[in-house]
Parts: C-alpha cells; sequence; structure tokens
C-alpha cells in the first residue's frame, strides 16, 4: 500500500520573539514495513537546518532560527510504501515464555535504562505484577486491553502527557497519557519498555466505531521481549502494532519523541497558538 501523509504546524505570536532551536522527529524509520520514497521538509525560509541522529538513532531536524519571528511554521510531505506487518509473527525464547521472567545478563545491561521508572505508584489489580506466572503475551494483551476498557479516550492537541496517577485518577486521557501508563505498568513487571510515537492511519473502510486517533500523530510503546524484540503496543486501540502504526521516534520519556520541541525567549510572556493539519491517504 503506498501512502501520501501531509502535515503542516504553524505557531503564531503575539508579537516577534527569538526562538530556541526546534528539534522536529516526524521522519519514519525505513524497516521491511516501511519504506520511505519521498520526503520534503521545510520551515521559516531563514532557518539552518541540521539533520542527525540522535541517543536513540531517531532523524532529528534541528532549526536554528537567527531572526525574531511572530510565527513558526513547519511543513513535511511523505510518500511511504507500507507492506503488511503481522505483529503475531514471532516466537519469543524459551526463558522468555511466562511473565514475569529474567532477562539474561547481557539483555540486561543493555536494557537497563528502559527498565526502571523509579516511580512508585498503586495500580488497579488487574496491571499489578502478578504473584505467579503467565503467558508472556497473553499478560501483554490483557495489560493492553485493560487500558483500552477502562479509561476514556481524548484528543487533547497541546500540554505534557500527564504522570500514571494523574491518569488513573481521571481515569481517562490522551494516547501519550496511556503510553507513560502502560511503560509504567510493563516496567513494574521487569519489562524494558519505551515510548513510540509517530503517524497513525488506518484504511479509509475500516469502521468508525473502531478508531481512535485515527490519521493523527500519535503515541504508543514498544516493549522487548526476547526472540521477538521491539514490539508495539497501542493502548488507545487495545491491540498490538502492525504497518498502520508509522513510528518516527522512540525514547525513554515524553520528551524524547515530541514530534516538535522548542521555546521561545522574551522579556514577558507572549500569547501564543498553534494550528496544524494532517492528512493521510492512498496514493
Amino acid at each position: 500500500m503506498k501512502v501520501a501523509i501531509r502535515y503542516q504546524a504553524l505557531y503564531t505570536y503575539d508579537e516577534p520573539a527569538s526562538f530556541s532551536p526546534h528539534l522536529v522527529r516526524l521522519f519514519p524509520k525505513n524497516d521491511r514495513h516501511v519504506r520511505v520514497e519521498r520526503v520534503l521538509f521545510a520551515t521559516d525560509k531563514s532557518a539552518d537546518i541540521q539533520y542527525r541522529h540522535d541517543l536513540f538513532d531517531n532523524e532529528v531536524a534541528s532549526c536554528f532560527y537567527p531572526e525574531k519571528r511572530d510565527k513558526l511554521d513547519f511543513r513535511l510531505e511523505l510518500d511511504l510504501e507500507l507492506s503488511e506487518k503481522n505483529p503475531f509473527h514471532f516466537l519469543l525464547d524459551a526463558h522468555a515464555l511466562r511473565l514475569p521472567f529474567e532477562y539474561q545478563p547481557h539483555e540486561a545491561a543493555v536494557l537497563a535504562p528502559f527498565l526502571d521508572d523509579g516511580l512508585d505508584i498503586s495500580l488497579p489489580a488487574a496491571l499489578e505484577r502478578p504473584k505467579t506466572a503467565r503467558p508472556t503475551i497473553e499478560a501483554l494483551i490483557n495489560l493492553n486491553q485493560w487500558i483500552f476498557e477502562n479509561l476514556g479516550y481524548e484528543r487533547r492537541e497541546e500540554g505534557a502527557a500527564w504522570e500514571p496517577a494523574e491518569t488513573l485518577a481521571h481515569g481517562r486521557g490522551a494516547c501519550r497519557d496511556f503510553s507513560v501508563l502502560l511503560v509504567a505498568v510493563l516496567r513494574k513487571h521487569g519489562l524494558a519498555a519505551r515510548l513510540a510515537s509517530g503517524f497513525l492511519w488506518e484504511p479509509p473502510d475500516t469502521p468508525k466505531e473502531d478508531l481512535r486517533a485515527e490519521s493523527a500523530l500519535h503515541a504508543w510503546v514498544e516493549t522487548y521481549l526476547p526472540g521477538a524484540g521491539w514490539m508495539g503496543l497501542d493502548p488507545t486501540n487495545g491491540v498490538l502494532c502492525d504497518e498502520h502504526r508509522i513510528a518516527a521516534a522512540v525514547g525513554l520519556t515524553p520528551a524524547d519523541i515530541n514530534p516538535i520541541q522548542g521555546v521561545y525567549y522574551g522579556q514577558k510572556k507572549i500569547d501564543c497558538a498553534m494550528t496544524a493539519t494532517l492528512e493521510i491517504k492512498p496514493r
């Protein structure tokens, strides 16, 4: 399936301001199921754009603005070819068949930053670490599904992700809130977990009642399973990730995966607004 992605974000300010470098993480990762055929990225014509790969091997556009501006505009055109991905097409290593399990020493050494978030939170019984071992995939599906079924979804365009305790207390959240919660839950189960962000695209014939956050910038979770590698879980939709989740960034914290990140400088607070449009369609 060939798809076209067209994204634009416009930030407007009541008066000209100076800007920090803005980091843009919107560039899909090429892999066996996602092939990037064309990329066109643009921002203010005065900007110096430097492309690099960060600690997590995400491609990042660092945009430097030498002049004061009263608006920042980001435009992205992507042409992709997606191939079908069966999220269950793997065999776990023997030591990872039942949860909880212990990573082997060489795995744990590499995964250490993704294992402990330092959070001390009270979880619902269904999300607690089990007292007896259970089949790993069954347990993960149940955790993912519990968040989907028991927390209400809301689309919140701006603002930081809530802490896990906030999401549970509110009983609702946006995709980034659900993802931060699931990462914390997985780490409490002894699993390495990281956040992922990118694009969610669903075919036009997908029933509307089955959709949450369709054709949108989206956040989800990846957990490392020996034998399967980094496996995607989407708690917003209660599913394992297939080719319709197009990853652009992974990281330890929400700041590591922000699609656009930066600040303005001024002698006082300057009122600002953001508008964004995203279109994902077959081509």
